[in-house]
């Protein structure tokens, strides 16, 4: 197994520019984005998560690495409740002076075979995943689109493309998540908007060894070429790319972070 690299130096990639994240409380790759984004120059950054606990630590955590470069701000809001996303888009706004950049990192999985599985089981993970990342887009494109630039990411799947069983739900919400990225691409592009999405492997962090058996992930990462899951911080590099001016080209693209061989 190769080692996981050292995390690269800044560059400078997002100076300047404010950033929207879901899903950024906890260790995963919601805060990890948070924290390059604050290290690659962002004047300002807005974390929101379901937990409200949670998110305010995750708040207080970002202010300590940068407090006289970058305001960091923070709101509950679940993605599921179209009030709340209303709400998030709107302090965002108003707190920052308006959002270059929105990264959707809002997601929600499980296991469960198709035969066992509940509608409500289905249509929560989809609701969260999927309709979550459509209700962000939407309300977000209303504020950039009169102003003329703007970039989202989103956060897909390798499971968009590949099988994997108990994961039917999870592998369709990040299809769809990869279809909607391509679509909404072309509409926002006549405005000047990127709209690109990253599709990671297995990433390890805190949250998903508490709901994942340590075998099956051991198995998971024993495919990928370098013979380890990604680093959290491996993924919100590339969500720092597409969110930064070097991606300037990049309309609808589905960027696969996986190291499995083809």
């Amino acid at each position: 197994m190769m080692p996981p690299p050292t995390q690269i130096p800044p560059h400078g990639l997002l100076k300047g520019k404010s950033i929207l994240l879901t899903a950024a409380a906890g260790g995963g790759i919601g805060f990890a984005t948070a924290q390059r984004c604050i290290e690659e120059g962002a004047r300002a950054v807005f974390v929101s998560d379901a937990h409200p606990r949670r998110t305010g630590e995750a708040a207080e955590a970002l202010k300590a690495l940068a407090p006289e470069v970058c305001a960091v701000f923070h709101q509950v809001c679940n993605v599921t409740q179209e009030s709340d996303v209303q709400a998030l888009v709107d302090a965002a706004e108003a707190q920052m002076g308006g959002v270059d950049v929105l990264i959707n990192n809002a997601g929600l999985g499980g296991s469960k075979r198709v035969v066992d599985m509940e509608d409500d089981e289905w249509q929560r993970v989809l609701d969260v995943t999927l309709t979550g990342t459509f209700r962000m887009t939407r309300a977000m494109l209303k504020k950039m689109q009169p102003r003329g630039f703007g970039a989202i990411v989103n956060n897909a799947s390798v499971l968009g493309w590949r099988a994997q069983k108990e994961q039917a739900h999870y592998a369709a919400a990040k299809a769809g998540v990869m279809a909607l990225t391509r679509c909404s691409a072309l509409e926002a592009a006549d405005f000047g908007i990127r709209i690109n999405a990253v599709s990671p492997s297995i990433v390890f962090h805190d949250h998903l060894r508490k709901t994942a058996p340590e075998s099956l992930l051991n198995e998971l990462a024993s495919r990928e070429a370098f013979g380890r899951g990604a680093e959290a911080f491996e993924i919100a590099n590339i969500m720092v790319f597409l969110a930064s001016d070097y991606a300037s080209y990049l309309v609808g693209e589905v960027i696969s972070a996986s190291s499995q061989r083809a």
